[in-house]
């Protein structure tokens, strides 16, 4: 096994859009529900700050494995696919957490398909938490199989980076936001 800390920049701003079961309050309006609980949308660790899942760094390294469809010398038509699925866990620490604290995130107003259906003409305005471009943080990975190589690793975060990303309305499916790219790759061994 081996360890990659990655210092990651925000190239694009990011925006969260966790699902929350905060209960509406009597005679509450959609918009005024709306107005008092988009800050739970944020992902925030014990201290109140906002923190990017792990999942979502591994999820978006898989997705561009996938897309790359880069082939392992040697065997045939295998892909490493496989392996940043399996063999390729995100830690979740301190590294992931952004310097802002739920209560001091700004917002972004825009209308939503109100049933996730796009092109459906049913529209509604939904607020999002907003975290501006140049956003920074230390993504820890254990890569489990050497299969994965340095080079490899680094091709493959470069084209999450710019091509999946992470977070809400992320080039993954059709938006802008959550792009990064690495400022540094430390190597253990």
């Amino acid at each position: 096994m081996r360890k990659v800390i990655v210092s990651v920049q925000g190239i694009s701003n990011y925006s969260q859009s966790k699902l929350h079961e905060t209960p509406k309050l009597n005679k509450e309006t959609a918009d005024d529900f709306e107005n008092r609980t988009w800050r739970e949308k944020c992902t925030v660790n014990s201290k109140g700050y906002l923190h990017i899942p792990p999942m979502a760094f591994k999820l978006s390294l898989a997705s561009a494995a996938k897309k790359l469809g880069l082939q392992i010398p040697g065997r045939g038509k295998s892909t490493y696919t496989k392996y940043f699925e399996a063999d390729l866990i995100c830690e979740d620490d301190d590294g992931l957490t952004l310097p802002i604290k739920k209560e001091d995130v700004t917002s972004v107003r825009l209308p939503q398909n109100s049933d996730g259906v796009r092109g459906s003409g049913k529209r509604v305005w939904r607020t999002f938490p907003i975290i501006p471009s140049g956003w920074k943080v230390q993504a820890t990975f254990s890569i489990m199989d050497d299969t994965i190589t340095r080079e490899v690793f680094q091709e493959v975060f470069h084209a999450a980076g710019f091509g999946i990303g992470i977070g809400r309305w992320r080039p993954q499916n059709g938006g802008l936001n959550g792009r990064f790219e690495s400022l540094k790759y430390h190597w253990d061994k």
